[in-house]
């Protein structure tokens, strides 16, 4: 389960956000790429935009649901 007091400072802000246990396998970034970014120099995935429609928070679940380390967290702040 992703914790939000180990988030990555990049999250924009918001309810989404990838905190450290990301081990930049892709997954987010290829299920949602509008919302799921990396940040190359340190290797894992980033909030870069919150999803605002029902259509896109769909996607951003459908990313925190697969993630295989439960680095996608949906209780940030709004």
């Amino acid at each position: 389960m992703a914790n939000k007091a180990d988030k990555w400072e990049q999250n924009v802000a918001g309810k989404f956000y990838v905190d450290q246990q990301c081990i930049d396998c892709d997954l987010c970034r290829e299920t949602a790429p509008a919302f799921f970014t990396r940040h190359d120099e340190g290797g894992y995935s980033y909030v870069q935009k919150q999803p605002a429609t029902e259509e896109e928070i769909a996607q951003c679940m459908e990313a925190l649901e697969g993630c295989p380390v439960e680095a996608i967290g949906q209780d940030g702040e709004e």
